[in-house]
């Protein structure tokens, strides 16, 4: 077990402490409000770690607090792990961006687009091209999630059992199988549409490296990054710091909700939202990414790779808001276009919080955040466990993160 620590006074690094206040005093305002249970925020500037507060529980019924260690369900941010597996195998040359996915997973051949109807009388016709890896990377292939209802292939998705992403009891396998025999909801490359894509993906690994996808990510990038206590599930030992997992109720509040099943190995290992981690952990891949692939004489990535992953993979520099699907032309995507497992910060004067051009990372449900702004070599996470309705504080965390910035 490592546990991430503070290596440096704020003001060393062209940090303002008393900004810094002003954001531990925003975030413990929310705890007391009871509509946090608690939180970990960490800066970071060349790699050394300028601010780290732990505050309020990880167990509020049991009174436990969250601490440097806590292990935390990050869902959504094991997105950016998927993707790196996938570079991986793509610099040693088993696997390429441009390779037809159904080279790889033959369930995907003859891909069908949505034309019109809705239900059983939903029309469908061949798609012009295949849908390839790059597309999976960049949630431009056509697929969905159930839960969207905004589109009669969200539609399908439910029906299918895929309200979830997986079908109640189906491995990673069974559960590709599933997305293959719906329709993409548009060609192939001419849209954005956060989606299932990354489960796929992570099928994808499992079938070029032949090892199951809990076994790759521990082998090839967990273990040489010293993430001690990353994974999919979690051990007896580990289980007394893992967070209590909340939902936000209709008055604002919170309640303890089921999490990811992580005792004991899960049947389905899920490359889009299976991960759990500290913030140690996630410090290490955040750091591999900030110095172009390699940390502590361990080299992941060459930097040419991870420069092409954290750039805008979106056709002429387009944008989420104006290339996106209709659930995402929203004004919190004016400005941010998106990489290849990341979204990157194209057009700094639209973003709705302040922002260095060209920063990227991603969210989990569980509101749980990391970016990395390589303009100012600046790191940032925060961690806590609640799947919201209306709560909403990423904005604010990065708006007090670069009130921050002296330099």
């Amino acid at each position: 077990m490592a546990q991430l620590r503070q290596d440096v006074e704020a003001g060393e690094v062209g940090l303002d402490g008393r900004a810094l206040e002003r954001l531990d005093q925003y975030f413990t305002d929310l705890v007391g409000e009871g509509r946090l249970p608690g939180f970990l925020v960490a800066v970071a500037r060349g790699g050394r770690v300028a601010h780290l507060t732990v505050h309020g529980w990880r167990d509020v019924a049991g009174g436990l607090p969250v601490e440097a260690d806590t292990l935390w369900r990050i869902y959504s941010m094991t997105k950016p792990v998927t993707a790196v597996a996938v570079l991986l195998l793509v610099e040693e040359g088993r696997l390429a961006l441009d390779d037809p996915l159904e080279r790889h997973l033959p369930a995907f051949a003859a891909p069908r687009v949505y034309e019109s109807g809705s239900g059983a009388g939903v029309r469908t016709r061949p798609a012009d091209g295949p849908v390839l890896i790059r597309h999976l990377l960049t949630h431009t292939a056509g697929l969905t999630f159930g839960f969207y209802h905004s589109h009669p292939v969200d539609a399908l998705y439910r029906e299918a059992g895929l309200e979830s992403s997986v079908p109640p009891g189906a491995d990673l396998a069974e559960t590709t199988d599933v997305y293959a025999g719906l329709p993409l909801q548009f060609e192939p490359g001419t849209r954005w549409n956060y989606s299932v894509a990354s489960n796929v993906l992570g099928r994808v690994v499992e079938v070029v490296s032949g090892r199951p996808l809990d076994e790759f990510f521990a082998e090839r990038i967990f273990r040489p990054l010293g993430m001690t206590d990353a994974g999919f599930h979690i051990t007896d030992e580990q289980a007394p710091r893992l967070a209590e997992l909340y939902g936000e109720t209709d008055t604002g509040g919170i309640t303890p909700i089921p999490g990811l099943p992580l005792h004991g190995r899960p049947r389905f290992l899920s490359g889009s939202g299976g991960m759990v981690a500290t913030a140690h952990d996630y410090h290490r891949f955040m750091e591999m990414l900030r110095r172009g692939g390699e940390l502590d004489g361990t080299r992941l990535l060459s930097p040419a790779t991870v420069a092409l992953m954290t750039r805008n993979h979106l056709p002429g520099g387009a944008d989420l808001r104006a290339f996106g699907a209709p659930p995402h032309q929203e004004p919190g995507n004016d400005g941010v276009g998106f990489g290849l497992g990341v979204s990157v910060v194209v057009a700094p004067e639209r973003t709705l919080a302040p922002a260095g051009l060209g920063a990227y990372g991603w969210s989990g449900v569980a509101t749980t955040t990391f970016w990395v702004d390589p303009g100012h070599d600046l790191t940032v996470q925060f961690m806590t466990q609640v799947r919201p309705r209306t709560l909403k504080v990423f904005t604010q965390l990065k708006r007090l993160v670069h009130a921050a910035l002296t330099d």
